[in-house]
């Protein structure tokens, strides 16, 4: 009151400085860090560069559990005589698994589909990294595919335009039979017809990490086709009078 009445009359109170009260400045802002550089591709993708053709990813992360340490991209092959098979659509795939993948095509698939008479020009990708449970069943244990891990097929395309899928039963059954040998030879989980009720018009290939290192699933029916039951001869047409026509 005292203060409103002298600044009324033109007066100033100057207080003691003791009485002033000190507010602290805020702190200063710590200086921003430089981006991080841009890391090249991994010494995984720089070996896979001689192999395959790719385009380095670098680490997937999220949502959850989901991502990769170490991706790519994984647009074709080349063999060892220097063609090329595509993979369609490209499948993201950890740099290891995408590895494994080149590596069995060039020294296994590719001479097998070549018994079916002609050489292999394109594999069909039914699915690769998606983040989600197996099976796609909610609820779920984390599926290898949710870690870029997996990789599903579902044909393969050779130089003259046929196209095997590989659950058919119409093709061979010895391509069929060696093809899955060869899959469970080198990959820790193969799914095909047969194994969950999941698989039945594709193959499901991964590296799943397991604590029992050497425990391998290989679950794929190499089915013939069903056989053909001949159907009853027709019944005779019996006239109005019951004689047989």
């Amino acid at each position: 009151m005292r203060l409103l009445l002298a600044m009324a009359l033109g007066f100033v109170i100057l207080l003691p400085a003791a009485a002033k009260e000190i507010i602290p400045l805020p702190r200063p802002r710590p200086a921003e860090a430089p981006p991080p550089a841009p890391l090249g591709p991994s010494a995984c993708a720089l070996e896979l560069a001689n192999q395959a053709a790719i385009e380095p990813l670098g680490p997937i992360v999220g949502p959850g559990s989901c991502g990769a340490p170490d991706a790519v991209r994984l647009n074709a092959i080349m063999m060892p005589n220097h063609s090329r098979v595509a993979l369609t659509p490209p499948p993201t795939l950890r740099c290891s698994m995408a590895t494994a993948i080149a590596d069995w095509v060039r020294a296994d698939v590719g001479a097998l589909a070549k018994t079916l008479g002609a050489p292999l020009v394109s594999i069909e990708n039914y699915d690769s990294y998606e983040c989600r449970g197996m099976n796609r069943v909610a609820g779920a244990k984390l599926s290898e595919h949710g870690k870029a891990n997996a990789l599903d097929i579902r044909s393969l395309k050779l130089a003259d335009g046929r196209v095997f899928e590989l659950t058919d039963p119409t093709v061979s059954h010895e391509f069929r039979e060696r093809l899955r040998a060869s899959a469970c030879a080198r990959f820790m989980t193969v799914l095909g017809p047969g194994s969950d009720g999941y698989h039945e018009e594709h193959v499901h290939v991964d590296l799943a990490e397991r604590r029992n290192h050497d425990y391998r699933i290989c679950q794929w029916d190499v089915r013939d086709p069903a056989p053909v039951v001949p159907l009853p001869r027709p019944r005779p047409i019996v006239a109005e009078h019951g004689s047989k026509l």
